[in-house]
């Protein structure tokens, strides 16, 4: 089991503003555009990632973070063993991805 990445999400109903922020003057580039989410990405050492959305997709709400992993069921069952209950899904969505939300100790979606 490995957490491949993790990615900030921002909530905002003004994508393009985003875009025109982080791409126009700093340079990132488009990576993922669903209409109502994007992934913006840079090209330094450490990869970075942000990504911007109007809903979590699926009526959802926008999470704060998204974390991608190699072993979706083994976290799950990990993250449920532990008192971790799903707050949605787990599902396979429309576009292709396979996921859950679970809120942190923090209580971060």
């Amino acid at each position: 089991m490995a957490v491949n990445r993790i990615v900030t999400n921002v909530a905002t109903e003004e994508l393009e503003k985003a875009k025109a922020f982080y791409c126009d003057l700093l340079d990132m580039t488009v990576a993922m555009d669903h209409g109502w989410i994007i992934t913006l990405i840079g090209t330094g050492q450490a990869s970075p990632q942000i990504s911007f959305a109007t809903e979590g997709g699926s009526g959802t709400p926008v999470p704060d973070l998204s974390i991608e992993v190699d072993d979706l069921p083994s976290i799950l069952a990990r993250l449920t063993d532990a008192g971790y209950a799903p707050s949605y899904g787990p599902v396979k969505e429309p576009w292709g991805v396979h996921r859950f939300y679970v809120r942190d100790p923090f209580g971060r979606l």
